[in-house]
């Protein structure tokens, strides 16, 4: 693994600019531990949200150690994290009990609300770029990393492919999983965010379908340039829409599962189910995925994953994120 500086490149353009992006501390961080290990791996990738300047050094050791200063710390993840936010503020990784609605709110609608975060994060991501696209109307950016026109189109398509792939298994797993269980308790609850994920997903695809046809585009040509604007619109509509049931679900559907009153062993079955759904969203499409939360988002959707799945399968998923 060796020395990480920080998550990405500085010459990203404005579009690709994430949560975490904006990282400004140079205090000198050194983490010992286990490289293979999920919890050196979890404290690890919370230090990337603190310093540019921090040191691994790899050890046989299962519990990691912090060294901020000259001063050393080791024991639970949660006090580490604590003391990290202590010797180093910005940005805040641990949650205020208010905020994250203590032991009361049911882990899955945690788990969902950070979702509808993050995809929406990444929805306005795609709207801004598209808005860029059809400013420039053909000309490049100027960043070499983008590429030409036509090379910054087809980075375009792979981010939105990623983003409809997680919108989907976030779907399927609330229409398998959530809505199946809240039925159980009454018929019909869920018949209007049934209806809700039927309409959208032609829309969704529509709009893979129309980056598919501007690929193949003169970019210097009106039709490109008016098939750009039209997509714009239409990614618009979509964050709009999506944020709409977003927030419908939190307000009118989610909530129903704290009246269950499901035992924690019950709630950690059904986190479970429901991440086992999103496969790709925990795998090949992890990083993409956490890299549209707040770190402290970020840490908290980490708790969730490390409270139900094994340590064989919490690993690779945290070592995907801090590579």
């Amino acid at each position: 693994m060796g020395n990480c500086n920080c998550f990405t490149n500085s010459k990203q353009a404005m579009a690709e600019i994430a949560p975490y992006d904006l990282i400004k501390s140079t205090t000198a961080v050194h983490l010992y531990g286990d490289p293979a290990n999920s919890s050196t791996l979890y404290i690890h990738f919370a230090l990337l949200y603190k310093t540019r300047a921090l040191q691994f050094t790899p050890t046989n050791d299962p519990q990691p150690v912090v060294q901020i200063g000259s001063e050393t710390i080791s024991g639970t993840r949660e006090m580490m994290v604590r003391f990290i936010d202590v010797k180093l503020p910005q940005p805040p990784l641990v949650v205020p009990v208010e905020e994250e609605g203590g032991e009361t709110a049911a882990l899955v609608v945690k788990m969902a609300a950070l979702q509808h975060r993050s995809v929406v994060w990444h929805l306005e991501r795609m709207v801004r770029w598209s808005e860029d696209l059809v400013t420039r109307g053909g000309r490049r950016n100027g960043d070499p990393a983008m590429g030409s026109e036509r090379m910054e189109v087809k980075k375009f398509q792979k981010s939105y492919t990623r983003l409809l792939e997680v919108m989907v298994e976030h779907a399927q797993m609330e229409e398998r999983v959530v809505f199946p269980l809240l039925e159980t308790a009454e018929r019909g609850l869920c018949k209007a965010a049934n209806e809700e994920h039927g309409r959208d997903l032609p829309i969704m695809n529509g709009i893979k379908e129309d980056i598919k046809s501007i690929v193949v585009l003169d970019t210097g040509s009106h039709d490109y340039r008016e098939a750009l604007r039209n997509l714009s619109s239409r990614l618009r509509s979509l964050l709009e829409h999506s944020k709409e049931h977003f927030q419908e679900e939190e307000r009118d559907v989610l909530p129903l599962m704290e009246a269950m009153e499901l035992s924690k062993e019950q709630q950690l079955r059904v986190l479970e189910q429901c991440f086992d759904v999103m496969q790709g969203t925990h795998s090949h499409l992890f990083s993409s995925f956490i890299h549209g939360l707040l770190p402290r988002e970020a840490m908290q959707y980490l708790d969730l994953i490390i409270s139900c799945r094994e340590e064989k399968l919490v690993a690779p998923m945290l070592h995907r994120i801090i590579q």
